[in-house]
């Protein structure tokens, strides 16, 4: 063993098994800590009732009571991490800190300030790979650069898999080697100035016993994931990625079963976990696209971001039943099916011509499973401003895309009760119907349901000339 004492920073990474950080501080140290901080720096910027830090208080608790039962525990503590782990690393005495790497620019930005801070006294910092298969420089075309369109990014990935890629990180803490001291118990809630919300109520389990048992029931469901993942009324989806992205289940767990399944929708399934590496890679090697276009041409878009039309996108107003559904499912859940996001982002873009990027910081406000690569990699895609994206001339109608992935109407019932008494035919369009249709429907549009705020096809148009605008030049 190479340290006497070591301390584990646990982060997006809530769990005690298949842990690459605390796998490597138990073999490389005699004695081990573990540790969470309820970082400030991202915690003051949010609103009082965030399901999110709701999640992270449930996960850390049982991710302490799982610590406990193998002889140690979690110190928990509630300040600026850039402070407070070197501080708790002094009072430690620790030799080293262990992390998981962290690839946003916010995160990569802390984690140099804390490797410095540590150097200073000593104190080694090792982060290494735990939250992606492949990271960084893994993958890269023959050439030795990093990969812009996904799908040679995607076979590139496949043919360098190995079982051994997948295989967990064994975290066998001998008797006596994981250690806590007293005086960092997980504060309150409130304690941390955040009040309930309804993450439990809507049967949201978090920690990593929440996200074995979606993962046990996706398994069950994952031979149909090609046919059903698009249809948001349908169960499709794993769920599992709000649970990926606190890491309280292992992206390795989850690609072994898909890569060991010859099934059809267990391929498809897997292409969308390394879209996840993908974005990752994009984000490391291009920081850049946290604010600007990866596609610099487009950067010089101006789009006219009229406040009324953004608000009733984002208050569910907007007159399209489908964008409408998706968005009260997101403000009143925190989720949204994908295939709703892609569209919902197209309407915001090329229907409103807001500019993605005050979509993506509405999304970043109210997804559950928000992560910055993601995010920005989807929205840019649906904006095409960047790598291997949607091309700008081929722009979602949301009549046709209702009327194709939610075919009777069943998710747009759920979420816009005002228009249940439509016809499968005529939910898709309301203002179509005329008055006698509408009286029949118990719904007048214009009064219990808004009228559409653009018309698709003149908006369309506009869209193409201000892309055709921006490539002229």
């Amino acid at each position: 063993m190479n340290y006497k004492t070591a301390l584990v920073w646990f982060r997006r990474d809530l769990r005690a098994h298949d842990h690459a950080a605390l796998a490597r501080a138990l073999a490389a140290a005699g004695r081990v800590y573990c540790a969470f901080v309820f970082d400030r720096e991202i915690l003051d910027g949010l609103a009082r009732r965030d399901r999110r830090v709701e999640f992270i208080w449930h996960s850390v608790r049982e991710l302490d009571q799982l610590l406990c039962a193998q002889g140690g525990g979690l110190l928990v503590l509630h300040g600026q991490a850039r402070a407070e782990i070197p501080a708790l690393a002094v009072r430690l005495k620790a030799e080293a800190v262990f992390a998981n790497e962290d690839y946003e620019p916010a995160a990569v930005a802390r984690d140099t300030a804390v490797c410095e801070a540590l150097d200073a006294g000593g104190i080694d910092f090792v982060a290494g790979k735990d939250q992606v298969i492949f990271e960084k420089r893994e993958v890269l075309t023959q050439d030795g650069r990093p990969f812009s369109v996904f799908t040679p990014y995607k076979n590139a990935w496949l043919k360098r898999l190995t079982d051994s890629d997948l295989q967990p990180r064994a975290v066998e803490p001998a008797r006596g080697q994981l250690a806590v001291v007293p005086g960092f118990a997980l504060p309150s809630l409130p304690a941390l100035g955040f009040e309930k919300t309804n993450l439990l109520e809507l049967g949201i389990t978090p920690g990593v016993s929440g996200a074995d048992a979606l993962f046990e029931d996706f398994k069950a469901r994952m031979g149909n994931y090609h046919e059903r993942r698009d249809f948001p009324a349908r169960k499709g989806p794993s769920y599992l990625s709000v649970h990926l992205r606190f890491g309280t289940i292992s992206i390795r767990a989850l690609a072994a079963a898909a890569w060991h399944d010859a099934g059809r929708g267990a391929a498809v399934w897997l292409s969308e976990l390394i879209w996840r590496d993908f974005y990752f890679m994009i984000l490391h090697h291009h920081p850049r696209v946290a604010t600007q276009a990866f596609r610099p041409e487009y950067d010089a878009l101006v789009f006219p971001n009229d406040k009324t039309r953004f608000a009733a996108w984002c208050e569910a107003r907007t007159g399209y039943p489908l964008v409408d559904a998706a968005m009260r499912q997101l403000n009143q859940t925190g989720y949204m099916h994908n295939r709703l996001r892609m569209v919902v982002a197209s309407f915001l873009v090329k229907d409103l011509h807001i500019d993605w990027r005050r979509g993506e910081r509405y999304f970043a406000e109210q997804l559950n499973d928000f992560d910055l690569s993601a995010n920005n990699g989807g929205w840019q895609w649906a904006s095409s401003t960047g790598c291997d994206a949607q091309p700008y001339f081929r722009i979602f109608n949301p009549v046709t895309q209702s009327e194709k992935f939610d075919a009777k109407g069943e998710f747009i019932r759920k979420y816009v009760p005002e228009l249940k008494g439509c016809s499968e035919r005529q939910i898709h369009a309301p203002w179509l119907m005329n008055a006698a249709q509408q009286q029949a429907a118990g719904v007048v549009i214009g009064r219990d349901y808004p009228l559409p705020v653009v018309d698709h096809a003149a908006a369309r148009a506009v869209t193409l000339e201000l892309y055709k605008r921006v490539r002229g030049r």
